[in-house]
Order: structure tokens, then sequence, then C-alpha cells
């Protein structure tokens, strides 16, 4: 359910393409989560990317952080995305922020 009552119903399969509604954020789902998630960015669901965006939304003071390009962000649910154009507005999955994908370190060389 989104933030104004609406159903929102995305299909957040691996290699789908999202945009931001509020920004030119824009992340490639890389793995695929549960069901019922709901992906959002700067407070609002994002969009596919390339779809109009709704009129008259701006950022939410809570999501307002900047989404960094060639990170990935990864949900308890499995699903991960990588943010592929930079921009306005933090990641989110029903409301929740979605956390930085922590890398794996490097194996020391000898």
């Amino acid at each position: 359910m989104s933030r104004n009552g609406k159903q929102m119903s995305q299909d957040l399969k691996a290699g789908s393409r999202w945009g931001s509604a509020v920004s030119d954020t824009e992340v490639i789902v890389v793995k695929a989560g549960g069901s019922d998630l709901t992906l959002e960015c700067g407070g609002h669901p994002m969009v596919p990317a390339g779809s109009a965006k709704p009129e008259g939304l701006a950022v939410s003071p809570d999501f307002s952080d900047n989404t960094p390009m060639g990170k990935r962000f990864e949900h308890d649910s499995g699903l991960e995305v990588l943010c592929v154009k930079p921009g306005a507005g933090t990641l989110a999955i029903n409301g929740a922020v979605l956390p930085l994908k922590e890398s794996k370190p490097l194996p020391a060389s000898d």
C-alpha cells in the first residue's frame, strides 16, 4: 500500500529497471525478493523506468538522502537493487529504509 492509500503493484523481477517518481534516481533489480514489496525512493513508490512520473510529488524530508550510483542495496527478503543513476531520495521497501549492501572483504595477498 502506498502512502496515499492506493495499492501499488510492482513486479520486482531480476533485470527490471525502476525510476524515482520524484528525482533522477534509477535502479535495476539484481535479485528478486519476496512478494508484496513496494520499492520506494524519496518516500514514494518507484515507477517503471521510462514511464511517466506522477505530478505534484516531492521528496519526503524523512527520505531525502541522495542515492549514490554504483551502490547495491539489499532487503531481508533477498531483494537486491543496483543504483544506475544517482539522485535525491532514500531507497526504501514498504516505508523502511533499504540498507546498503555490505561489501565482502578481499582476501589478503601475500
